[in-house]
C-alpha cells in the first residue's frame, strides 16, 4: 500500500518558537545538538527536524514508518536526521524521548519569582551549560589545542565585545608566566598583531560565540594567510570561525536569557580556556616558575594583606 504523505506539522514556524517551546520536552542533548546543526539541514531534513520538535510526546511511540509519513519526508531521512543528532539510529532517538525527564531552563523564570528563586535559577543554567559543554569538547581536537600552545614562542588571543573579556582574563593568565602574548578587542589593533608581532607555528586563539563575528574572521583569516595556528572557540561547529579554524573546540550553551543574553556563555569559553591554560602549566610552567613567582610577589604589594596566609605566594590577583 502506498505511503501516505501528510504536510509537515511545523512546516512554517518559526525556528525559535518552536524550539523555545520544546525546551521542556525534548531530551536536552537532543536539543543541544538541533540548535547547533539546524541551520544545516537540508529541506527534508529540516521537516523531520520541525516535527520532532512540534510533537515531542509522540515521538516515542511511532515507528520510523510512521514519522517518516507524518513527517513529510522519507525514511532514510529520518536516519539520517537521528545520526546527525548524535543517535545510533531512529530506534536509539526513541528510547531518549521515552526515558526524557525535563531539566529547568531559563525559560521559566517569572516576573513573580522570589530574587531566591531567580538565583537558583540561573545559577543552575550555568551549572547545566558548563555541563554541556564538557560533554561538548572532542577530546583528540583539545590535545591538539594544549600541544599547539605549548609549542608556540607568542600566543594572542582575539575576541569582540564580551568574548573580548574572556579573551583579556585568558591573556593575563599567559602574561603572568611571562609567555609573550597579546590580546586586542580593536579590530585594526588585532590586524597590527597578526601583521607585525606573530609569525607561522605561533597561535591566535579566537573566541565567538557564534563563530560568525565579522571583524574576527577578517583576523583569522590574515592569520591563517600568515600560517599562524588558530584556536577556534565557538558554540557552533558549522559556523565560518570552525570552517576556518586549524583547531575547534566547542561550548554547547543554547539557554535563553529573559532579555536575550545569558552569562553562562562566557563561563563555558572560561572554563574551556582555564583548562588549557592549567594543561600550558604542567606541560611547560616549569620554564615560568620563577617568572611566576616574581609576578606575584609584585603584586602583593598592591593588597592590603595577603587573603591566604598560610601560603605567601598564593596567586593575588586584582
Amino acid at each position: 500500500m502506498p505511503r501516505r504523505k501528510i504536510a509537515p506539522s511545523a512546516a512554517r514556524a518559526d525556528d525559535n518558537g518552536l524550539l523555545a517551546a520544546a525546551l521542556e520536552r525534548v531530551p536536552h542533548r537532543c536539543l543541544i545538538k538541533l540548535k547547533a546543526i539546524r541551520h544545516t539541514l537540508k529541506r527534508a531534513e529540516r521537516r523531520a527536524a520541525e516535527f520532532l520538535v512540534a510533537h515531542p510526546d509522540d515521538v516515542a511511540e511511532l515507528g520510523i514508518v510512521e514519522f517518516a509519513a507524518r513527517a513529510g519526508c522519507s525514511e532514510a531521512t529520518v536516519v539520517r536526521l537521528a545520526r546527525k543528532l548524535g543517535y545510533e539510529g531512529f530506534p536509539e532517538l526513541r528510547r531518549d524521548f521515552a526515558e526524557f525527564e525535563p531539566l529547568p531552563t531559563y525559560g521559566d523564570i517569572a516576573p513573580g519569582d522570589t530574587p531566591e528563586a531567580v538565583a537558583r535559577k540561573v545559577f543552575a543554567n550555568s551549572i547545566q551549560a558548563l555541563t554541556d559543554s564538557l560533554e561538548a569538547v572532542d577530546w583528540t581536537a583539545y590535545q591538539r589545542a594544549v600541544e599547539a600552545l605549548c609549542a608556540a614562542p607568542r600566543l594572542a588571543f582575539f575576541g569582540l565585545g564580551n568574548a573580548g573579556v574572556v579573551a583579556r582574563e585568558t591573556y593575563h593568565k599567559f602574561l603572568r608566566l611571562g609567555v609573550p602574548c597579546f590580546t586586542a578587542e580593536d579590530p585594526d589593533l588585532e590586524f597590527i598583531i597578526v601583521n607585525t608581532q606573530l609569525e607561522p607555528g605561533d597561535v591566535l586563539t579566537a573566541i565567538s560565540y557564534t563563530g560568525e563575528s565579522t571583524p574576527l574572521i577578517a583576523a583569522v583569516r590574515q592569520a591563517r594567510a600568515r600560517r599562524i595556528t588558530v584556536l577556534g572557540l565557538t558554540n557552533f561547529p558549522r559556523s565560518t570561525l570552525a570552517r576556518l579554524a586549524d583547531v575547534v573546540l566547542l561550548t554547547a550553551v543554547f539557554q535563553e536569557h529573559v532579555n536575550g543574553e545569558i552569562g553562562s556563555k562566557r563561563l563555558a569559553q572560561l572554563a574551556v580556556l582555564e583548562s588549557l591554560y592549567v594543561n600550558y602549566l604542567l606541560r611547560a610552567g616549569h620554564r615560568f616558575r620563577r617568572s611566576l613567582a616574581r609576578v606575584n610577589q609584585a603584586l602583593g604589594t598592591n593588597k592590603l594583606r595577603n587573603p591566604f596566609p598560610e601560603n605567601p605566594n598564593a596567586n593575588t590577583s586584582p
